[in-house]
């Protein structure tokens, strides 16, 4: 189970001493993959397209820690601490944005590999070290408390095995700890959050719930996104809860009370989060996109789904013939030119509701900071 996976890990090593600068993939006050270009070709409904440039705040009143998700291909089964191309470009893809409201912090750390994983999926038993990417995280955020925090609210951003780590972070560290103080929310996203059924508190958080509201501070916000026509199949990881008598949980950063809405995507121009590719078609008459990102207003519409014992984000594409702009967009897990439809739209989880991610994280500080 994903969550007893990440909760009981194998014994780790030595631990990076994270005031060396080198040891951060972002840090405030500095050029680094969290400064990286940002804009974005808008492509509205009608086909006319404006460019969006991006602002980061000029002084910023709280903080985000983020951690990436699995991303490395170092050939061992931990990575080193040393960022390739891949780590920067998923930093800039998934992080940087939310510069526009905080203080950016990111960890480098010794994660468990894209090649370990891909040898997992294949049968194979490499000797990876769970509990060696806890602790390089668990030693950033310890140094960040220490020497960065200063009474400052944080948002903890994770995706996929980023989010499994700050789940055991939040759990160990915050809940019920002197720190819960400063947790404006937990986005803990592409990664099962397990809560009691129809509940939105217990299950792994004891006190920490998840978030149903826009103006609630100091909660989860938590989901895995499908494509609405392709829901979870019975063999995948996600939506789904650890043991009997829990469900994954499922907040919608577009109507986190429930209900379908568009979502505010900021999509990958081309590629994908770990490299870049050439520009799609994002409208019919083929026209490039020459921005690292997109976005499509009205084109997606996205709701938190209970369906077969999975909760999770469905994603819908509102084609329209009469629309000049594409009818579909990618996302998908890919194994060759097979879909592997039990990851559903993992490789862009983060982007599709980046907008509504960055707009909320801003809110729940408000709310923060109002309850102090």
């Amino acid at each position: 189970m994903i969550l007893a996976l990440a909760l009981a890990m194998a014994a780790g090593t030595d631990t990076p001493d994270y005031r060396n600068e080198a040891n951060w993939l972002c840090r405030p006050g500095r050029q680094d993959a969290c400064t990286a270009d940002l804009s974005t070709t808008v492509v509205a409904a009608d086909g006319k397209r404006t460019l969006e440039p991006f602002k980061a705040a000029k002084a910023p009143k709280f903080d985000c820690f983020y951690v990436y998700p699995t991303i490395s291909v170092d050939a061992t089964p931990n990575s080193d601490l040393m960022p390739g191309p891949e780590e920067k470009r998923v930093a800039q893809f998934q992080a940087a944005r939310f510069g526009a409201n905080c203080r950016v912090f990111a960890p480098v750390y010794r994660q468990v590999t894209l090649t370990a994983l891909r040898n997992l999926i294949g049968g194979g038993q490499p000797a990876i070290d769970r509990e060696l990417a806890f602790n390089d995280v668990k030693a950033a955020w310890d140094d960040y408390m220490a020497h960065d925090n200063k009474g400052r609210g944080v948002v903890l951003i994770g995706h996929s095995q980023g989010s499994l780590i700050l789940t055991r972070l939040v759990a160990t560290a915050i809940d019920g700890k002197p720190a819960q103080k400063q947790l404006v929310s937990a986005m803990l996203i592409g990664s099962s959050v397990p809560v009691p059924i129809g509940k939105t508190v217990g299950g792994v958080f004891p006190t920490v719930p998840l978030c149903r509201s826009a103006d609630q501070a100091g909660c989860v916000v938590t989901y895995a996104s499908f494509r609405a026509d392709s829901p979870p199949p019975p063999n995948t990881r996600f939506g789904k809860g650890d043991r009997p008598g829990v469900e994954a949980g499922c907040t919608n950063p577009a109507a986190l009370g429930g209900g379908k809405a568009m979502a505010h995507a900021y999509l990958n121009a081309g590629g994908n989060m770990m490299v870049q590719g050439p520009a799609e078609a994002w409208s019919k008459d083929g026209a490039p996109v020459t921005t690292p990102f997109v976005s499509v207003p009205g084109l997606l519409s996205v709701e938190c789904v209970s369906r077969d014992g999975f909760n999770y984000l469905a994603v819908t594409v509102n084609a329209d013939p009469n629309d000049p702009r594409t009818d579909t967009i990618q996302g998908d897990v890919k194994l060759g030119t097979t879909i592997l439809k039990d990851w559903g739209l993992h490789l862009i989880d983060m982007n599709l509701m980046q907008g509504d991610l960055v707009d909320l994280s801003a809110r729940q500080y408000r709310a923060w900071a109002k309850q102090r």
